[in-house]
């Protein structure tokens, strides 16, 4: 029992830790939502929400009402603590709901917020399915990994949005602000205690991806993309949305 005890506690303990190095990028969530136009009380969709640092930053931001999704269920009681002592049962629910299996009614939402989930789907993919989600003029904001960054702007437009801003966060800040202070966490709960069942799992996965890194580093250059539901859509041909505006030129911000 003591050491079930121990271990319950190491792992809460390395969990608060992970929350509070994602809470220092949440100026990057800022940044991303303040490029969106002003909205009164937005209806939000945030999929793929973990442990929900940027949900209730979101619902702060926004002043507006949040549903947040993932399969994670004990991620979403943690989430569900955070909503219980920021005040915002009211405004945020935590739903269980697989990512694969979304089935919202069409236009249901102002914004659909998604951070480093859409890989889950593809990129692709999770554009064309969720776009029938969002109102006339509704926004989608997805943070992924940089990849083509061509291909994915005309990606974007091919499934029927207009790509109207996006930032780029460089592999240093990933370095320096997550990954770095990561690992020195992991050597120290290592050397300082012997784990095992679900802690021991989380901090493989997290030292693989920490290795990853590593290995390709250019690989963890990641994108935001503000992208506004384009109701200039008048055909859909072989199963593809025909795109027939003609957009302007971005100049890329980049967050070294």
């Amino acid at each position: 029992m003591k050491d079930r005890t121990k271990g319950f506690m190491l792992e809460e303990e390395f969990q608060a830790y992970k929350d509070r190095l994602r809470k220092g990028l949440l100026k990057y969530t800022r940044k991303a939502f303040r490029m969106l136009p002003e909205m009164s009380t937005p209806r939000i969709l945030d999929v793929g929400c973990g442990s929900g640092v940027p949900t209730v930053e979101l619902a702060k931001l926004s002043d507006g009402e949040i549903i947040a999704i993932d399969t994670d269920q004990t991620a979403l009681d943690r989430l569900a603590n955070k909503i219980e002592k920021a005040g915002l049962a009211a405004r945020v629910k935590a739903e269980n709901c697989s990512i694969l299996k979304m089935d919202f009614p069409d236009a249901s939402f102002d914004i659909i917020w998604s951070e480093g989930s859409i890989f889950v789907v593809g990129f692709e993919k999770g554009l064309r399915e969720w776009r029938r989600f969002l109102k006339t003029g509704g926004f989608l904001v997805v943070h992924d990994e940089l990849g083509d960054l061509t291909e994915k702007q005309k990606t974007i437009s091919q499934c029927g949005y207009e790509l109207t801003d996006y930032f780029i966060l460089s592999e240093d800040i990933w370095w320096s602000q997550y990954f770095l202070p990561l690992d020195k966490k992991l050597h120290e709960i290592r050397a300082k205690h012997a784990c095992d069942g679900n802690t021991a799992a989380e901090m493989d996965n997290d030292q693989r991806e920490i290795d990853g890194f590593k290995e390709n580093v250019e690989r963890y250059r990641s994108v935001y993309f503000i992208m506004k539901k384009d109701e200039k859509i008048i055909s859909v041909q072989g199963g593809k949305m025909r795109n027939y505006t003609n957009g302007g030129t971005l100049k890329c911000q980049y967050e070294a």
